[in-house]
């Protein structure tokens, strides 16, 4: 666990056993409040959910709504929610009554005000960090409703999000990346998009022969594919393996 001091203002350490007072709801004085001035990075699930959200295909997905951040000092690229040019920078989807995709929302706005963290364990299974966030305009602490922080996790739903992200520690905390002797070229960042954020793209590359896996494929794997997202993005992890790491 981080400690304390090494935390950004306003962050504390927390653990899934703490008791935890805060609720967001429109009632709330600063409803919405949290959903403006802001950098939201997307994961490669939070994509996943949205563009189908949209009914919009990942490619198209992408050209609207995503801003893609090539930064040197970072080995793997990061992808952002395009803001409304306000002057408050707000959420693309945020609007007078909330969240236009509230169902589908991405898994930091879930999560909120706690922050998660995993890296990868030494026998691959995740090892979890829990941050609560207490920013000086959130009100939501005030609020009558008292429960752990593990529970409030569970009643928004992460779990889901949180297999997905696990998923990709492997690949993203691999040990060649970790101690910098693997630097993906601009063509191996191509994949990376492709195989994890542009998934429509990536399953017309796969089943026309263009790329391909080196070993059988799995009957998940076939369902993928077929029209599966979810098993599609676990096959994209997959094949980033076997491309940069030979595994």
């Amino acid at each position: 666990m981080t400690t304390s001091a090494a935390l950004p203002d306003h962050f504390q350490p927390a653990r899934a056993d703490q008791e935890l007072a805060f609720a967001c709801h429109p009632g709330v004085s600063c409803f919405t409040e949290c959903c403006r001035e802001l950098d939201l990075a997307l994961t490669p699930y939070d994509v996943l959910r949205l563009k189908r959200r949209l009914q919009l295909a990942s490619g198209q997905f992408l050209d609207r709504y995503v801003i893609v951040e090539w930064d040197e000092e970072h080995v793997l690229p990061t992808c952002y929610l395009t803001m409304v040019d306000d002057g408050r920078a707000s959420c693309v989807f945020v609007g007078a009554q909330g969240c236009s995709v509230y169902d589908d929302r991405p898994g930091s706005c879930r999560a909120y005000p706690i922050g998660r963290g995993a890296a990868r364990g030494g026998d691959d299974s995740p090892v979890e960090s829990l941050v609560l966030l207490r920013e000086p305009h959130c009100r939501g602490f005030a609020e009558a409703c008292r429960q752990t922080v593990g529970d409030y996790l569970r009643g928004q739903e992460l779990e889901v999000y949180n297999r997905f992200n696990d998923a990709l520690l492997p690949l993203v905390q691999h040990p060649a990346i970790r101690d910098r002797s693997f630097r993906p070229t601009r063509r191996q960042l191509d994949q990376y998009m492709l195989a994890l954020y542009d998934l429509d793209h990536f399953r017309r590359e796969m089943t026309d022969g263009r790329i391909a896996l080196r070993r059988p494929l799995t009957p998940a794997h076939l369902a993928g594919l077929a029209g599966d997202d979810e098993h599609l993005l676990l096959l994209g992890i997959r094949w980033l393996s076997q491309e940069w790491f030979g595994e």
